[in-house]
This record gives structure tokens, sequence and C-alpha cells, in this order.
């Protein structure tokens, strides 16, 4: 009997929306900030939230010490309706006939738990980057990832930041860049839908 295939998804930007420029720009509407301002704060602060250093209410009061005069609470919210499904999730139902379907994501799980739920039904393993204390493109968090596959199975991992297919390479994964018009999807078809 032939191995599963062994598929890693990214879950920002592969399976869900990532915070985009816009969400920024809607949190700051009836402020005097720049959206380029709030984004680069959270660029200061991204790692130490993506590790769990820093929690997700910590970053809260963070953005509030800040910028007084940003609305915490409005905030949030947007930050939430951001986050969405992109077209690639309907296919996991699919895939996970063919493959064993790992998630691996550098995320707060507060921001993506509203729609965990309907992903990982397909998963064997889902991997947090704030709930193991490590990012991508850490090669560590890959080798946890891998303590949840088939010994001997093919491996392909899609990400969309090339920055994190690296460490996946030297670990022998096969390795995908997800472009945002979801082409990728196709090729992910054709290496877990056995050919007839």
């Amino acid at each position: 009997m032939q191995t599963r295939p062994q598929l890693v998804l990214d879950i920002a930007g592969v399976l869900l929306s990532n915070m985009s420029l816009r969400c920024w720009k809607e949190m700051i509407q009836e402020t005097n900030l720049s959206a380029e301002q709030l984004k680069k704060h959270f660029g200061g602060i991204k790692r130490d939230l993506w590790t769990g250093k820093m929690s997700e209410q910590e970053f809260w009061v963070s953005l509030g010490k800040a910028y007084p005069e940003l609305s915490i609470s409005r905030a949030r919210d947007i930050l939430f309706d951001s986050i969405v499904p992109l077209s690639a999730a309907q296919f996991l139902e699919r895939w996970s006939k063919y493959a064993d379907i790992h998630l691996l994501s550098n995320h707060c799980k507060e921001w993506i738990e509203p729609n965990l739920g309907s992903l990982s039904t397909y998963a064997k393993s889902v991997t947090i980057s704030n709930q193991v204390g490590l990012c991508k493109p850490e090669i560590e968090i890959y080798q946890l990832v891998e303590t949840h596959f088939v010994y001997g199975a093919e491996v392909l991992f899609i990400d969309d930041q090339e920055k994190n297919l690296h460490s996946a390479n030297q670990l022998g994964w096969k390795t995908l860049l997800a472009d945002e018009e979801g082409k990728w999807t196709r090729e992910v078809e054709s290496f877990v839908v056995p050919q007839t």
C-alpha cells in the first residue's frame, strides 16, 4: 500500500486572508495616525507576538499605550473581520481524502480561532507559532511538524512567503509558493490526487 502524501499548508495568505494595509487603514479612520505608522509598529512587535513572548492581550495594551487615540475595541473588531477564508480553503475536504494535511502558521491563535475549526477538521496536525514558541523560518518549527508525518512519505509545503520555503527545502520537502490568484491549487491537485 502506497504511503499517503503529506501536505503542509500555511494558514494566513494561503487558507485565510492576511492582515492587509486596508485593515490598518480602517483602524485609524477616526485618528490622525497613518496606516503605515501602525503597520510599522506591528512589524516591530510581531515576532514577540508570533512566538508567544507577547500575549494577544499584551499586544492590544501595547497598541493602546502607543496610540491612545485609537479605539482598541474597534481595532479588534476590524482585525477579526479582516481574517476570512480564501478560496483555497474549500479544497481541504477533497485533499484530505488523498493526503494527510498539516497546518503550519506564524500567527496568534486567538486571531484565527474563529476560522480554525473549519480548517482543522481536515488536518492531522495544527502548529501555530504562538502556541509552540517558534516561528518560520526557524527550522525547529518545521521539525516539530515532521513528528506528525508518516515515515517515508512525500511532503509538499505551501506558503505565501518565499523566505519560509528554504527551511522546508533543507528538510527535503517539496515546496510551492502560493500566488494570490490561487493557481497553486492546481499543482497541489496533481500532487495529492492519484493519476488514473
